[in-house]
């Protein structure tokens, strides 16, 4: 593979794989090699890769964890995955959190929230029945879909439904019934006896097992008879070809490419079903550990080709925290964190508090003429604001290559940007635009160094309204 041919390959496993990445971070990485760089994401404990410093950021943000503002939490996770050195351990985080959606506007605890956030950050590339049967025990998903009220003699079917159709198998892949004797094996599962929030703020909740109120009968699920547990209930699922291919289609979703939403996954067949099959092969022959198949993703063809390259839609997050990764805005601690995390929910996804328990419908669905517009605008701020670190960099590289044709100068803002591609079509009509608006040729002709730099932010402006910037 030819080096242009290798960087571009490597942005393309930082955008989906992380947040996005420099140049200069993208250049290092391919010295590296792709295959060494692929197993430095996915298990970055054994490469000596640490987690990031919490220190300086509770030192900064001293009430970052006060629970009775939401958007401190949200403020903490949108920092970790803009400063984390794993950046696919945030990007797990987040892919977890779309799938097994819970939110504030009913669990009111934020401190709760980030507790779960922090277990998929910890669990989310190791097994997925592991996983699911944490969240099973989570406080905060119990309190969502109301397992705190599934009793023996008066079941809730709630968390058990939700289990079946979206978190594990999907529709059509099991009966009411199903639902009822899941519903009954989970009761006594609960949130042990809550502190008061007032007047210190709200405590962490703990998992509390009654077996008094537990339905010690014989059930019926999924084929299957016993006296079953929560934990033998998934156990089954995990089981079932259905649910393989369940979170195949899932992580081909977000980090490979747009697919239709959920809920028309039993009608409408995925964009690629040969990868989907060979991701859930991958997942069962590795009993379902997300770290071994997230590695296949990544190596896989499929993947690599460049047919999927700029074929999902950023979502919120993902292109506000590339964009200040880009500007390197927010990589210390300062005012106006809470404020940057608001700005996801300006734009569709406020963070720690999905819609509901499908979490956002993402790809398209993220852009409407409203969003579209904020998205723009919130990335040309960043990028002609020449305070910021990333930002001037950028122009005083540029400047120092003296003359330049329109065309060198958007390639070389393209790359500065994370070597991004454009389609010609696209690559043609903003050089024509930058020749009829006189963002054109940097030369011994701009006359100053600031109008200079103005040109060079007009560039990457223009590079921001692109449909390759606003998708991975």
């Amino acid at each position: 593979m030819t080096g242009e041919k290798a960087l571009a390959l490597m942005a393309h496993l930082m955008r989906r794989a992380g947040f996005g990445a420099s140049k200069r971070e993208i250049e290092a990485r391919a010295l590296k090699g792709y295959e060494t760089t692929v197993e430095e994401l996915v298990d970055p404990s054994s490469h000596g890769i640490p987690g990031l410093h919490e220190g300086i950021f509770y030192r900064h943000y001293t009430g970052i964890a006060n629970p009775g503002n939401p958007l401190n939490m949200r403020g903490n996770f949108l920092y970790r995955m803009i400063n984390s050195p794993r950046p696919l351990e945030e990007k797990t985080t987040l892919f977890w959190h779309q799938v097994f959606a819970t939110g504030y506007s009913k669990v009111d605890n934020g401190n709760e929230l980030l507790h779960q956030i922090d277990m998929f950050r910890k669990f989310g590339m190791g097994s997925y029945r592991e996983l699911l049967v944490k969240l099973a025990k989570n406080p905060a998903m119990i309190f969502w879909l109301d397992n705190n009220e599934n009793h023996k003699h008066a079941p809730n079917e709630n968390w058990g439904r939700e289990l079946l159709e979206l978190f594990t198998m999907g529709q059509g892949h099991y009966s009411e019934e199903d639902v009822k004797e899941c519903s009954r094996a989970f009761t006594g599962w609960t949130i042990g006896r809550k502190l008061p929030k007032n007047p210190y703020g709200r405590f962490l909740w703990e998992f509390d097992y009654r077996s008094e109120d537990h339905d010690e009968g014989e059930k019926q699920f999924l084929g299957h008879t016993g006296n079953f547990n929560g934990e033998d209930i998934i156990d089954i699922i995990v089981e079932q070809p259905a649910t393989s291919r369940f979170l195949a289609r899932h992580l081909y979703n977000f980090f490979v490419e747009d697919e239709v939403q959920v809920p028309s996954w039993l009608d409408i067949p995925p964009m690629n079903p040969e990868a989907i099959d060979a991701i859930a092969n991958t997942l069962v022959e590795n009993q379902f550990d997300v770290r071994s198949t997230l590695r296949f993703i990544f190596n896989s063809d499929f993947f690599k080709d460049e047919k999927v390259w700029f074929k999902r839609v950023k979502s919120p997050a993902e292109l506000i925290v590339g964009t200040l990764k880009v500007v390197e805005d927010y990589h210390f601690p300062k005012p106006g964190l809470s404020e940057i995390a608001e700005e996801c929910g300006f734009q569709g996804q406020a963070l720690l508090d999905p819609p509901s328990v499908e979490g956002w419908h993402t790809g398209k669905e993220w852009i409407d003429s409203g969003a579209l517009l904020r998205r723009i605008n919130f990335v040309a701020d960043r990028l002609s604001d020449k305070d910021l670190p990333g930002v001037r960099l950028m122009v005083e590289e540029l400047c120092k290559k003296g003359d330049m044709s329109s065309k060198e100068l958007l390639d070389e803002c393209l790359d500065r940007m994370g070597i991004l591609r454009l389609e010609r079509e696209t690559f043609d009509e903003l050089i024509q635009h930058m020749n009829k608006s006189g963002t054109e040729n940097l030369d011994k002709t701009t006359q100053g160094e600031v109008a200079r730099a103005d040109l060079i932010t007009d560039v990457m402006r223009l590079i921001a309204a692109t449909r390759e910037y606003q998708f991975a």
